[in-house]
């Protein structure tokens, strides 16, 4: 929403009340209330007839501070809200003679003790933002009477805004206005499935705003040099996050909003989908698992997608009998070739469901004002929505899935949950316009916090509808994309802004959905999805096996998969870290690059984990540009090095370009045949572009949420490169692009033997 015409006018049909002079600042504990009025204060007349501000700041979190603006305080309590991890006693309040200042970490809030009115965040003596005269406000729309509350906070020049969930358009946000309302619209509009209203910036602090409904924001748009943002109402809650670095900023966003858990180890294998509306039976799939056995392709789960149950009835969570006269049976079959099964379900019950009447009777629909089941026709026929508002529907709900759980299916992808209408009423009394993005959160929690009491560490979801705190619940994937270069790109930009908002883990739809992919683009895609968080072969009206392309794209399939498999001691550490710390595991480049100008407006390129650098390929031609930041990086496939800068490349199908960051001690695992063994056994510990004076770390498991975690480090002085680690380890240590003399006097590109905890490590000498 924009609240001036230009830099001047107000729009006509706003009527605007700013904060303009603090009158009276109190000191509560260790926060702050100030009362600013809304004109200055000259005379006792001046107090009459006087719109005033309350105005608090809070520290919830080290580093972390709260503001709350409000214009009318006589509002009810509405639901729902975020469930934040708030703490107490964090702030710390400084005082002179004109300011007060509220501390938290290293960030702090200034403002003065009376006067004109100022919103100062610091970092230090450095002014990372704030709010000035008239740069916030409250404004009633004439036209309905409705009443909005906004802030605008400085941007610096230079300064780009990221995030804001998962959106497909432009990777840095500026000149651009968001909608945080979630739309079930595709990957190839301004529409997306997962809505987040945080951000982040280039000069490492994050804004989150604390509102689950519609938040709108202008990120250099309206008033070109700031951030603004609105919510409709008397009041408006916002998180100000310093880090000093982005990476920091998400570990403090995502200790207030919830870290990601971690999905178990054989999720992150490949994924095989019967696509949506091509014909499925038990010999089909049956044939493409087998067929994937046969040509060597480790497929590790196989998604049974919306038709496993009879059209026209979704959901009732019952086989299709005439396609799957013995689901517990081939599931089994299925599981006894290492292939785990998942299946898709909605939120959303067709009246034709069995399940519709029980539903209906039971009060676990959704309902209009007047009592009735809110239904419409465009998904299915009549359908309602479950209200998960009501503990005992989201029992029922969960009841079905323990019956196909007992069957065989190992996890759920929880498809929909964006179209939540407003014109309903809930279980619990929720507001209805703060519930439409709230649902999707909701609906995954339920189906989560279900998988993780039946399953432990082994529950995972694939879901598309995301709002604050999702990221708590992996997997997510990005939703309907078309089948060509151009959406893949557009599905890479929407990953890499969903992970600065917190998502640890992502997928897309190998291949593209609609439509069906060229052999080129199919087989560019398999190594972009090879190279992602989680990886999934779907499609929409036709089949995703390779060999429906060319027999070509079934090598390439393998040798991607066969990578990723054998790269899984290092990928599970960086699934670790997402888990600890909420750092994402494909991580925009400006993450790792904050201070690199050439990094701040990639979004064709990321770091997997902190080590390894991916640029898909865009072009049939295999001709890639590719930014290096400074420094040395190896070719993983062929050990080239290059420096840091611009570097156009060609590369065929079987190839892109994945380069070692300098360095680096890369775990590298003994199998490609799965993706969960024990990753400590025979591991090979290789060592890139270590240079002098500097240290290289790598952690090794040995699989699952429990597994045994030793963590190895090299450090060279001079031609010297000392390898130790915290407990016995066999390794094979490989020396990317030099070569070193042993203790035993060998000299070699490669050397194994046993590092001992608590000795001096095995003691290398470069040649």
């Amino acid at each position: 929403m924009k609240f001036s015409d230009g830099n001047w006018l107000v729009p006509k049909e706003l009527s605007l009340l700013h904060p303009v002079f603090v009158h009276e600042v109190r000191i509560e504990g260790d926060e702050l209330m100030a009362l600013v009025a809304s004109r200055p204060l000259k005379t006792l007349g001046d107090q009459l007839n006087l719109p005033v501000f309350t105005l608090r700041l809070s520290a919830p979190a080290e580093g972390v501070i709260c503001v709350s603006l409000q214009h009318f305080a006589g509002g009810l309590p509405q639901k729902p809200q975020f469930a934040l991890n708030r703490q107490t006693g964090v702030g710390r309040i400084e005082e002179t003679e004109s300011t007060v200042s509220l501390h938290s970490g290293s960030l702090a809030v200034r403002l003065p003790r009376s006067g004109p009115y100022a919103l100062d965040f610091l970092r230090g003596d450095e002014r990372l933002t704030g709010s000035r005269l008239k740069a916030s406000g409250h404004a009633v729309d004439e036209r309905d009477g409705s009443a909005h509350v906004f802030e605008r906070l400085d941007l610096s020049v230079a300064e780009n805004v990221y995030g804001l969930g998962e959106r497909f358009g432009a990777f840095v946000k500026n000149g651009q206005t968001v909608d945080i309302w979630n739309r079930d619209g595709g990957t190839g509009t301004e529409q997306a499935y997962k809505n987040i209203p945080f951000f982040l910036t280039n000069r490492g602090w994050g804004l989150f705003v604390d509102n689950p409904g519609r938040v709108e924001f202008e990120i250099a748009s309206e008033k070109v040099s700031k951030a603004q943002f609105s919510v409709a109402g008397e009041s408006l809650d916002y998180y100000v996050i310093d880090g000093p670095s982005p990476k920091e900023v998400l570990t403090r966003y995502t200790g207030l909003t919830g870290r990601p858990a971690l999905p178990p180890a054989w999720s992150f294998g490949l994924w095989l989908s019967t696509s949506f509306t091509t014909r499925y039976d038990e010999e089909t799939v049956t044939g493409f698992v087998e067929g994937m056995r046969q040509r060597g392709i480790p497929l590790r789960v196989f998604h049974f997608d919306a038709y496993w149950m009879r059209g026209l009835h979704w959901c009732d969570f019952e086989w299709d009998p005439k396609i799957f006269p013995d689901p517990v049976g081939q599931m089994a079959r299925m599981k006894e070739g290492g292939v785990n099964v998942c299946v898709w379900i909605n939120p959303y019950i067709s009246q034709f469901s069995r399940l519709f009447k029980e539903g209906k009777e039971k009060g676990y629909f959704l309902k209009r004002p007047d009592g009735s089941v809110w239904q419409w026709d465009l998904w299915q026929p009549g359908q309602a929505i479950v209200d998960f508002t009501n503990p005992e529907a989201g029992a029922w709900f969960c009841s079905h899935l323990k019956r196909l759980m007992d069957m065989g299916v190992d996890a759920f992808k929880t498809d929909f949950g964006e179209r939540i209408p407003t014109d309903v009423i809930w279980h619990d009394g929720s507001d209805p316009e703060r519930m439409h993005n709230y649902y999707a959160y909701l609906y995954n929690k339920v189906v989560f916090d279900f998988l993780t009491a039946e399953k432990g560490g082994d529950a995972i979801v694939f879901a598309r509808s995301a709002s604050v705190g999702s990221q708590q619940f992996p997997v997510h994937w990005g939703g309907d994309c078309d089948s060509n270069y151009e959406s893949m790109a557009e599905s890479l930009r929407g990953g890499l802004s969903l992970g600065l908002c917190g998502f640890g883990f992502w997928s897309h739809d190998i291949g593209g959905f609609e439509g069906t992919a060229t052999p080129d683009v199919y087989k560019r895609w398999c190594a972009f999805g090879l190279m992602s968080s989680h990886s999934r072969l779907h499609g929409s009206d036709s089949y995703r096996v390779p060999w429906a392309f060319d027999e070509e794209a079934v090598d390439v399939l393998r040798h991607f998969s066969k990578l990723k498999y054998g790269l899984m001691p290092y990928l599970w550490a960086v699934a670790r870290e997402a888990r600890d710390a909420g750092v994402p595991m494909m991580r925009a480049m400006v993450l790792e690059f904050p201070d690199d100008p050439g990094a701040v407006l990639l979004d064709r390129q990321y770091m997997l984990g902190g080590s390894l650098l991916v640029a898909p390929v865009f072009a049939k031609s295999g001709v890639v540009d590719v930014y290096m930041p400074a420094g040395t990086w190896t070719h993983y496939l062929t050990g080239e090095k290059k420096s840091g800068g611009w570097h156009r490349e060609t590369h065929d199908v079987f190839s892109l370009p994945l380069y070692v960051r300098e360095d680096s001690l890369l775990a590298v695992g003994a199998r490609d045949d799965t993706v969960d063994y024990d990753y400590a056994g025979e591991v090979v510990l290789e060592l890139y572009a270590l240079g002098d004076g500097r240290t290289a770390r790598c952690v090794v498991t040995s699989g699952g949420e429990q597994g045994g975690r030793v963590s190895v480090v090299a450090t060279r002085t001079g031609d010297e490169i000392v390898i130790s680690a915290e407990a016995n380890r066999p390794w094979q240590l490989l020396l990317v692009g030099y070569k070193a003399r042993s203790s035993t006097g060998d000299a070699a590109e490669t050397s194994r033997g046993t590092l001992v905890a608590g000795s001096d490590g095995l003691r290398l000498t470069l040649l």
